[in-house]
């Protein structure tokens, strides 16, 4: 009894595709061909309420924690996400909770660096509410494999 070898016929090594490198300037000129369309932060959305220590003569410290906060890149129009922390030591006022969510849910259409998130969001909130003291620290997602973690400081004279 014979067996019959099954032979493959031969065929030629023909190495793997390897991609091109991306076209860097293609990309660039694309990106500046491109109109995003930012809408504006509405500073206008935050309220305030009087802070209960206020009338005992008592001072409190406040912290707020944003897991999930949005903004766009202004140079590719892509999602930034990050997260904030906003503590502050209030006079005489606090901010309106649903107010704050609005207004930061404003970042969602707005083009911007993280920096100027962090900056912006301190300062609005600094002109609302006059506080003793405030910070504003964001922890994004890393762009390029480097992350950014602006802190904005603010203490009354």
């Amino acid at each position: 009894m014979s067996r019959s070898k099954f032979v493959e016929p031969s065929r030629k090594h023909v190495p793997p595709k390897v991609p091109s490198r991306p076209n860097l300037k293609a990309i660039s000129e694309n990106v500046k061909k491109n109109k995003y369309s930012f809408g504006p932060v509405d500073p206008t959305l935050l309220e305030k309420f009087e802070q209960p220590a206020v009338r005992m003569k008592t001072r409190i410290d406040i912290t707020i924690h944003i897991p999930e906060f949005t903004t766009l890149c202004p140079i590719t129009g892509q999602p930034d996400y990050g997260t904030l922390e906003i503590s502050y030591t209030p006079q005489a006022w606090c901010v309106e909770s649903k107010a704050l969510k609005l207004y930061l849910m404003s970042y969602r259409q707005a083009g911007a660096f993280h920096e100027q998130c962090v900056t912006r969001i301190g300062q609005d909130l600094v002109d609302l509410l006059c506080p003793r003291r405030l910070n504003v620290a964001g922890k994004f997602g890393a762009r390029g494999g480097i992350s950014f973690d602006p802190v904005y400081y603010y203490h009354a004279s």
